[in-house]
This record gives structure tokens, sequence and C-alpha cells, in this order.
């Protein structure tokens, strides 16, 4: 029986792969999968290479399209738990077992892994400064009308109790970046908790990052769906 899928939405992620699948914790319960979404370079081969079972999209259909599939191929191993990991090397998948071991207790159903521990490891670890200041504005606000105490919303490694991705309806999300935002309104929304652990923040040149055209649309359609949620929580 799996309990785990790994899901890793990858794009271009030919120079970052076999490090990342080298860190995930070895186990006869755990299953990763891989996701191209249309990459121009070795993704796909690489992935076949190392083993792991590949899913292929013919054309891009962006970052949230990317994870829809994921879930979708997950959920048909019928695990109890699915983390989705970014495939560029940022996060670290050794602490995979701690945000399980977090599910199976029920402290939370949905844990994200956290960069910002504090602002001196951030900007150490290479996250842009714009990036960090947008990151901490966004939080904030998120916070403030949602009701949580996060550290960060914005993360690429997120742990999911398996019920989460069968409740909440993310078919209907967007195609874009702002998908990891409606996954966390949607969860809270369905009435799950959300927790987090702190990972190591690791910005590189390889490390895949939007730029800030794309990063400045992110930050308007994030303000959008807080203000949704908050009107959701004003008239449920």
């Amino acid at each position: 029986m799996i309990k785990t899928v790994v899901v890793l939405p990858a794009y271009n992620a030919e120079k970052t792969l076999k490090k990342v699948v080298a860190e995930i914790p070895e186990s006869d319960d755990l299953q990763i999968l891989l996701v191209d979404d249309a990459s121009v370079d070795g993704t796909v081969a690489l992935a076949k290479q190392l083993g792991i079972k590949v899913f292929e999209h013919d054309k891009n259909k962006g970052y949230g399209g990317n994870q829809k599939t994921c879930y979708r191929n997950a959920l048909d191993f019928d695990p109890k738990y699915v983390v989705m990991l970014h495939p560029d090397y940022q996060y670290d998948p050794k602490l995979i077992p701690i945000m399980i071991e977090m599910l199976e207790i029920n402290l939370c159903d949905v844990v994200l892994g956290s960069r910002i521990r504090s602002r001196e490891e951030a900007l150490k670890g290479g996250m842009p400064f714009y990036k960090y200041i947008s990151n901490r504005f966004l939080t904030l606000f998120q916070n403030f009308f949602s009701g949580q105490n996060l550290s960060e919303w914005h993360t690429g490694m997120r742990a999911f109790k398996s019920e989460v991705l069968r409740k909440v309806d993310y078919s209907g999300q967007s195609d874009d970046f702002v998908f990891d935002t409606q996954m966390l309104f949607n969860s809270l929304r369905a009435g799950f908790k959300i927790g987090e652990i702190h990972v190591p923040v690791r910005y590189f040149p390889e490390a895949s990052s939007i730029n800030f055209m794309r990063s400045c649309k992110y930050g308007l359609l994030t303000v959008w769906e807080t203000l949704k949620y908050s009107w959701f929580k004003l008239f449920k």
C-alpha cells in the first residue's frame, strides 16, 4: 500500500532534479510522480532514467495546471498523504517525514514548508530583497484577513492529507501561480487546519523563480483572493 505520494510539478528541471530525488527519503510505501509541463530540456529523459513515474503534458498548461495533473494522478494511488515539492532544489526533501508526522498525529491537515524563520536567514539564503518584502507584506495581509498566523503562504513545499485533495475542488482553480493561494483559502473554507515547519532558504541560479512582472500579477491576484475569503468569512 502506498502511504505517501510525492509529486514534482516540473518545468525545465533537468539541472536540479537528480539532487532533489536523491534527498527524498526512501521508503517502501512512498511513490514519486513527476508531471512535466512541456519542458524543452532533458527533464523527462532524466526522470525516467531515475526510475520516476512520469506524466507529460503535450503543451504547457501553467503552474496550476501542472499541479492539477499532479494531484489527480497522485490520488489514483489512494494514498494517505500527498506532498507537493518543487523539483528546483529550493526546498529540503529530507524534511518530508517531519511534515508527514505532523499530519499523522492530526496536528493539522496541511503542512507548509516556510522559508521565513528570520529576515537575516532568508536574505543570506539568497532570497531577493524585493521578494522578501512582497512575501512579508502578502503574508501579513493574508494572516490578518484569514485569522491565520503563518510565517509564509508562498512556498513550493506542501503536504496534504489526501482527504483535503478529495474534498477541495481544485479543478476550477487558476492554471497560473495563484493556484497555490486558492488552494490554501479553499482548504480553510472546507474547514481544514494549516500548519507549518521551517525549511532552509536556497536561492541559486538554477532554481526556478518568476520574474518581477509576473510577481506583481501574482501579488495582485493574491490580494483579490484574500479579500474574497474575508467576504466568505463575514457571511458564512
